[in-house]
């Protein structure tokens, strides 16, 4: 329309000068021949792999403090864990269901089972108890001590349900989930 040349002419369509077009296509040419040799040869690499015997781990992996847990089984008596209960029930009922609700004394405590699973479970103390609240009822307390459950790993760890203070049904019904 305004009688200027085309912007792409056939020869020059990257607007590249005339010696450069040349050079570019044998360059195009090698890449692709350079693309089909890597190409084969990571074929070749990926079948060889395939076809060698897999290994579960190296003697490095099998000796580098894979040894795992080591339990003993001494964990505290059922009286130990008195304490704990208190202050955790304490401090749930107050923080978290804003109750004044505290135990006062335990009776009855009793151990229920020792280890009652497989062996190579985590060692577990079962234990049920008396309490007597600070609402006048006594309530029966369910709890386990668990070897090396503390903070960490580094303590006896104790876990503990109230029958009918389970606000959360973390242990239902009727606390069965904290017996064995």
């Amino acid at each position: 329309m305004c009688g200027c040349p085309a912007l792409d002419p056939a020869l020059a369509s990257r607007h590249l000068p005339a010696h450069w077009i040349l050079a570019d296509s044998v360059m195009r040419g090698f890449s692709g021949l350079l693309r089909k040799i890597i190409s084969a040869s990571f074929a070749v690499v990926l079948a060889l792999g395939a076809a060698a015997p897999a290994w579960a781990a190296n003697p490095f992996e099998m000796n580098f403090w894979l040894s795992g847990p080591r339990y003993d089984g001494q964990m505290g008596q059922c009286e130990r864990a008195l304490g704990a209960i208190s202050a955790q029930f304490a401090e749930k009922e107050s923080k978290f269901w804003n109750s004044s609700l505290e135990i006062t004394g335990f009776a009855d405590v009793h151990e229920v089972a020792l280890r009652p699973w497989a062996s190579n479970s985590i060692p577990r103390r079962f234990c049920t108890a008396h309490a007597m609240l600070t609402d006048g009822r006594a309530r029966q307390v369910h709890y386990s001590i668990i070897e090396d459950g503390g903070f960490a790993g580094f303590t006896d760890g104790v876990e503990w349900c109230v029958v009918g203070l389970d606000r959360d049904w973390a242990y239902n019904p009727a606390c069965k989930a904290a017996r064995p």
